[in-house]
């Protein structure tokens, strides 16, 4: 009786460290979101924040990015390495180098050493995503980037503040770096915002513990994680899977870029492999493998279950292995400015072989997130001219179809907890004007169960020079459907000026002049099921919804509807008999 009571008394206190962890967690996302003054922080939401223990490992995440997962651990230990034993109270450690456990240059990681008395407790992190970075194009996120001195200001491990002294002579170097520094230097506040909301709430909770008795809770913690991945890991099938996906090229060359990953499963562990992926693009599209890992980690996070708390005990059972010089773990100095691309691609890579392993708790492919687009240049309105920056369009816009249940259509879904931001915020910030902003029809992946519709937006320039990139993907290799769930459409965009209108190549920059209009669709989500088999009541609601055609009701979904749009059963039936045979 007395084991089961001090049992009980264990569990109370780990779950009670987990949840003050992750609410803490959450109130620094919170601050850094409210004090932000960027349109990618404010209103895209692409930071995130964390705790994390004195060893660097990750033991709490606010709910924000999965693509972050991972990710703040490596670049935590680039700074511990760097300044082994020197840490004080009132430092901010500060990196964004790729290749010292950072993501991309953009990505700006702060950590705040927590000590009580002479005793490093743990550390608190936040990382944002910055409108510029400096470098030879505007939002420092080229594609065509081939090395990463191009891709802007590369900050090594450094102290911010040391002993609550700030870096003056850093803070100078970042302002005069980059083209919008009002902004930067005004999110990398809010990020300093969040750090000091999160020492302030963490000091009250550990005013519970002793230093030692919180450390023991928390590895218990990590160890509690490991033992439930383990155990949703042993449930799994022996085997071993693979799959392949495809990036359709680097924007320098036209050549296809293949990711394969091969799953390996033994006992309460997994091997993820991608060997026979290719070598490492002449762009900047490409993962480091910090990233690679991440994607891996989010996607066996992601079938865990609420239940599993975020943190590294989660990735013990994982082994993530790569060829060096390939596409997922590049040499130095390869660019990875646009590596987000990459990312997505191994992510969606893993998700297939998982689903070849557990088919009915897996989507099909989302579409989005493939057209990233970004717009820079001098608001000539204001003297003297203003800078500005933006990069937007690269969340997820469509889900893809799940086993009992239809895509989302207009949200994030997958790897990030991004939005899309608000046509009233580009047009009052920007010089654009946004013409159109819609979905659009029969670009579903069709299934039984359909995946979400392709969005569109028509862009209209304002200002003389206004530079224009936009990097997109999966022409070649459309979002995938599942167990006979068809592909969705591909993405298409199309240039207009006074004299003509074209389609545009996936990736490519160029300047446009005032009422030029860019169309830009991104990709719809994969279906789910032989599209014979879905209720005719669902493929009538679309097209009552304008969501579907009659014609693609008729020839993909074998779904014949009268003048009313009601449904003819019988020669529904005949229908989809007849398209079953062909």
């Amino acid at each position: 009786m007395r084991q089961s009571q001090n049992t009980t008394a264990k569990s109370i206190q780990i779950e009670l460290v987990r949840n003050n962890l992750e609410s803490i967690a959450d109130g620094m996302a919170v601050t850094l979101w409210r004090t932000s003054r960027s349109a990618v922080v404010r209103t895209g939401w692409d930071f995130s924040t964390a705790i994390l223990t004195p060893d660097g490992e990750l033991a709490g995440q606010g709910m924000c990015h999965p693509i972050h997962l991972g990710g703040m651990m490596p670049a935590l230990r680039g700074c511990i390495d760097q300044y082994p034993d020197q840490m004080s109270p009132g430092d901010i450690l500060i990196v964004n180098d790729p290749y010292s456990g950072g993501s991309h240059l953009p990505d700006i990681y702060l950590f705040k050493p927590i000590f009580i008395g002479d005793t490093l407790i743990a550390y608190l992190a936040s990382i944002a995503h910055h409108a510029d970075i400096g470098g030879r194009v505007p939002g420092g996120q080229g594609f065509d980037n081939t090395e990463i001195f191009q891709e802007g200001l590369c900050i090594p491990p450094m102290k911010l503040f040391s002993k609550d002294i700030a870096n003056e002579s850093l803070f100078r170097i970042i302002e005069k770096a980059v083209r919008v520094p009002e902004q930067v230097l005004g999110d990398l506040q809010s990020q300093i915002s969040a750090l000091h909301h999160g020492e302030k709430q963490i000091r009250t909770f550990l005013a519970e513990f002793d230093p030692e008795t919180y450390r023991t809770i928390v590895e218990d913690l990590l160890d509690y994680s490991e033992v439930l991945t383990r155990q949703t890991i042993r449930a799994l099938p022996e085997g071993s899977w693979s799959f392949t996906d495809y990036v359709d090229n680097d924007g320098i060359t036209n050549k296809p870029i293949k990711v394969t990953v091969r799953l390996e499963k033994k006992i309460d562990e997994m091997v993820v492999d991608f060997e026979g992926t290719s070598p490492q693009c002449k762009g900047s599209i490409q993962p480091l493998m910090p990233n690679t890992r991440a994607m891996v980690y989010a996607v066996l996070r992601s079938i865990l279950g609420n239940h599993v708390p975020n943190n590294s005990g989660v990735f013990r059972p994982i082994t993530v292995v790569a060829p060096k010089g390939s596409f997922v773990n590049p040499h130095y100095p390869a660019g990875v400015a646009a590596r987000q691309l990459g990312c997505r691609r191994a992510n969606q890579a893993v998700w297939g072989a998982i689903a070849q392993i557990i088919p009915e708790n897996v989507f099909a492919c989302p579409g989005g997130a493939d057209a990233s687009i970004a717009t820079s240049g001098y608001d000539k309105n204001h003297t003297p001219w203003r800078s500005f920056v933006l990069t937007e369009g690269f969340n997820e816009t469509s889900g893809g179809a799940r086993p009992d249940k239809d895509g989302l259509e207009g949200q994030g879904a997958n790897i990030t907890n991004q939005a899309n931001t608000p046509v009233e915020i580009l047009e009052l910030e920007y010089p654009i004007r946004i013409l159109e902003y819609s979905l659009v029809p029969n670009t579903e992946g069709a299934g039984r169960f359909r995946g979400g519709l392709a969005q569109k937006r028509v862009y209209q320039y304002q200002q003389e020079g206004t530079e224009v990139r936009v990097r997109s993907d999966r022409r070649i290799q459309a979002p995938w459907g599942l167990k006979g769930g068809q592909n969705a459409s591909p993405p298409k965009i199309m240039l207009k000026n006074r004299t003509n209108e074209k389609a545009m190549p996936g990736k490519f920059k160029l300047q446009v002049n005032p009422s030029d209009e860019l169309t830009v669709q991104w990709c719809g989500g994969g279906g789910y099921g032989n599209p014979l088999d879905r209720d005719p009541t669902l493929v009538q609601w679309d097209v009552l919804e304008e969501k579907v055609t009659r014609e693609r009701a008729f020839n993909i979904y074998g779904v014949e509807l009268d003048k009313k749009n009601r449904i003819n059963r019988l020669a529904t039936k005949e229908r989809r008999t007849f398209l079953g045979n062909l």
